[in-house]
């Protein structure tokens, strides 16, 4: 199935970053689609600098797309980036570190005040599916198999489960050109 703006496996959620920075209600504002990116998905785009994770990267640098995060996924990215394989040189953690900055300075940070329907069998990625749906997300953008499974289950509860490479495929011809946006969960070190 395509996913479209009207199709009911992804709902749409009006928000801005200075309306959600500020707390005042998104009102006169486009209809913009809202993601969760999860940890794996991030190093893909920063650090791996996957193929795969294309399209995600060109959405997530359009205006048109935000990531949203949370203080738990702030502190999950924290710590990953901070480990050694990832800076295995100091001009390599640096450039984790400012990416991790650039990233916390053009996303939203959302509170995580709501649980998911749905529960993941990995109790350390149910954070993502918690803020997805907190943030009435469109779409949570993950490779792990345990999110991956719920697919079908958040889907009835108008939440796509996407791998980048699914969501390239998807979204490329929708993307920035109907003005969506992506959330994400993360935590300052």
């Amino acid at each position: 199935m395509e996913l479209s703006q009207s199709a009911p496996a992804v709902r749409a959620v009006a928000v801005t970053l200075e309306a959600a920075q500020s707390g005042r209600p998104a009102r006169a504002l486009a209809q913009r689609r809202l993601a969760v990116v999860d940890t794996n998905v991030w190093l893909d785009l920063f650090f791996f600098r996957d193929i795969e994770s294309q399209s995600l990267a060109a959405a997530l640098e359009s205006p048109h797309w935000v990531a949203a995060r949370c203080e738990q996924t702030d502190a999950e990215l924290a710590t990953v980036v901070q480990r050694p394989r990832f800076g295995s040189s100091p001009a390599e953690a640096a450039r984790l570190i400012e990416c991790l900055r650039n990233w916390q300075a053009r996303t939203l940070l959302l509170p995580l005040d709501a649980q998911a329907p749905c529960r993941c069998r990995d109790p350390d990625d149910q954070k993502f599916l918690d803020l997805a749906f907190a943030a009435g997300a469109a779409v949570l953008l993950t490779k792990d198999k345990a999110l991956l499974s719920l697919s079908r289950e958040a889907r009835h509860f108008g939440l796509a489960i996407l791998t980048p490479r699914q969501f390239g495929r998807r979204f490329a011809q929708h993307g920035a050109a109907q003005g969506e946006r992506i959330v994400q969960c993360v935590v300052p070190p």
